[in-house]
């Protein structure tokens, strides 16, 4: 789960991370008054779950009572990526030395934190490595151990700091980013830019934060963070039916057992040259209410031409994920086709249940994409 900019400063601030006083409003009327009432300059910033608001139009210096209103309502409701702006977060204007780029994430290959540092912040990272890979810091962080002294020094030679002010400040955030990361569950935090003033002060001028979905009910006290704002329709009542799914762009629904033959089987359709329109994991339950959520939940999405399952049956039973179609094409309305690949546990009876319904199955992964690929082609 994505956070807003300002919800992930509220952690900053309950982590002693320091920021810049800000207010968020959720109506533009609101942030008129924030702006009117505040000492200039002042900084807009459109919340929105995305990055590349800056080159959007969405963040604004106001330096002047008469811009104000102008300013604000020039990117109220703006549209960045797809994302309609609804909240802004309204903050003091601060005047900047220098701007850093840290971050840390959780690195599954090396099961590491990684910590990522530049001295070249407020801009796309993806890009600088690009141009100058040697101009990224990258540090793995054992998360039994935490951040130690060699690891700082390090990260200050690479920033080129010298001020034990600074030294001290940066390392201070670095610590907090740590153990944030660690006890909330996060997969990411960002801060891009890290700012040093002109008086000496080390700020997080933004924050990107990633929550791990599955460390949230551990959380206490989170509730207020959670949002579904980054998410499809799809995607949130999936979830309500504990259901792991993903939307995508294409035409194929996806109904699979399995997230790594899930990911094979979307592999497979873009090999054959179709499109998937979705990742979805029924899992290992023999639960036939699954099948009908899921079926319900695709069908939902008008995009999808031909549904696919994918069926490997081992503690799913494809008798259960048979009744499961059955029922489901009893109480839903289901006017595409549907290809099914049926295999392994119970998989005869699964396949008499689809063949008295007169529903042909395969025991061909192949087939059965090359089928749907050809199926969504003639429906498109």
């Amino acid at each position: 789960m994505k956070l807003y900019e300002f919800q992930g400063k509220e952690l900053f601030a309950r982590y002693g991370i320091p920021i810049p006083k800000g207010k968020v409003a959720n109506k533009a009327e609101d942030a008129i008054g924030y702006c009117s009432s505040s000492d200039l300059p002042v900084v807009v910033k459109a919340q929105v779950l995305v990055g590349g608001r800056g080159k959007a139009g969405g963040v604004k210096v106001i330096s002047e009572k008469e811009k104000i209103k102008e300013t604000v309502n020039s990117i109220w409701g703006l549209d960045i990526k797809g994302y309609k702006v609804e909240k802004l977060l309204v903050e003091e204007g601060v005047e900047i030395e220098n701007e850093i780029y840290l971050s840390i994430m959780v690195n599954r290959d090396s099961e590491r934190f990684t910590i990522i540092a530049c001295s070249e912040g407020g801009v796309d990272i993806e890009g600088v490595a690009k141009v100058d890979p040697g101009a990224i810091l990258k540090m793995d962080i054992d998360p039994l151990i935490g951040l130690r002294s060699h690891h700082k020094a390090k990260l200050f030679s690479h920033l080129s700091l010298d001020n034990p002010n600074i030294k001290y400040q940066i390392g201070y955030i670095a610590d907090k980013i740590f153990n944030m990361s660690r006890e909330l569950y996060l997969n990411l935090v960002e801060i891009n830019p890290l700012i040093i003033t002109k008086g000496g002060r080390v700020l997080a001028l933004d924050s990107k934060i990633v929550v791990d979905d599955n460390g949230i009910p551990f959380l206490k006290d989170f509730e207020k963070f959670i949002n579904n704002d980054d998410k499809s329709p799809q995607e949130i009542e999936a979830k309500e039916k504990g259901l792991s799914f993903v939307s995508l762009d294409g035409n194929i629904g996806c109904i699979v057992n399995g997230a790594g033959l899930a990911m094979a089987t979307m592999d497979m359709i873009k090999h054959f040259g179709g499109d998937p329109a979705n990742f979805l994991d029924v899992g290992g339950s023999s639960n036939p209410e699954k099948v009908i959520n899921a079926l319900n939940i695709i069908t939902s999405n008008d995009k999808v031409k031909v549904i696919l399952f994918n069926i490997f049956g081992g503690i799913t039973r494809c008798d259960d994920v048979a009744n499961g179609i059955k029922a489901a094409l009893k109480a839903l309305d289901i006017s595409i086709p549907i290809v099914i690949r049926l295999t392994g546990t119970n998989e005869k009876e699964g396949v008499k249940i689809l063949e008295d319904m007169g529903m042909e199955t395969t025991t061909s992964m192949t087939d059965a994409v090359k089928k749907a690929v050809a199926l969504s082609s003639k429906e498109a």
